[in-house]
């Protein structure tokens, strides 16, 4: 059996700015829209985001590998060559990394691609990959 699709309700602060993120800068596609939330096909799996400014707030981080990883965050593990390809356009976009793309873990159980950023209404988003699916959940 394939693994399901999953669904993620999220606050944002503006719609049109949202729209505009995850489809330009993240390549998402538009699904049933509302004046109060947009559905996004986020690499197969749904997305929602609500119009709710006040539900939005500074996301606080972990020390993960040395660094300061948000808590609360979401995002997919792509193929190694799409991750490649989607930080460099977020690179060509100017998009601020709160960890920039690196290799977490080198050498060790688990090492992955990484990288950390907000959207615009600061919901924390992480993309990673592994050189092997295998070692998603290798302890």
């Amino acid at each position: 059996m394939g693994i399901r699709p999953f669904h993620l309700a999220f606050p944002v602060k503006d719609l049109q700015e949202t729209k505009k993120f995850y489809t330009e800068i993240l390549g998402c596609k538009v699904g049933r829209t509302d004046v109060n939330w947009i559905d996004f096909d986020f690499f197969g799996h749904q997305l929602s985001a609500h119009l709710k400014p006040s539900e939005t707030r500074k996301v606080e981080g972990s020390a993960v590998d040395g660094k300061n990883v948000p808590v609360l965050h979401w995002g997919v593990i792509l193929e190694m060559e799409q991750w490649e390809k989607l930080a460099e356009n977020l690179k060509a976009n100017n998009i601020k990394f709160i960890i920039e793309p690196y290799i977490r873990f080198k050498g060790q159980v688990g090492e992955q691609a990484t990288m950390f950023f907000l959207d615009p209404s600061g919901n924390a988003l992480e993309f990673k990959a592994f050189k092997n699916d295998a070692s998603i959940f290798a302890t």
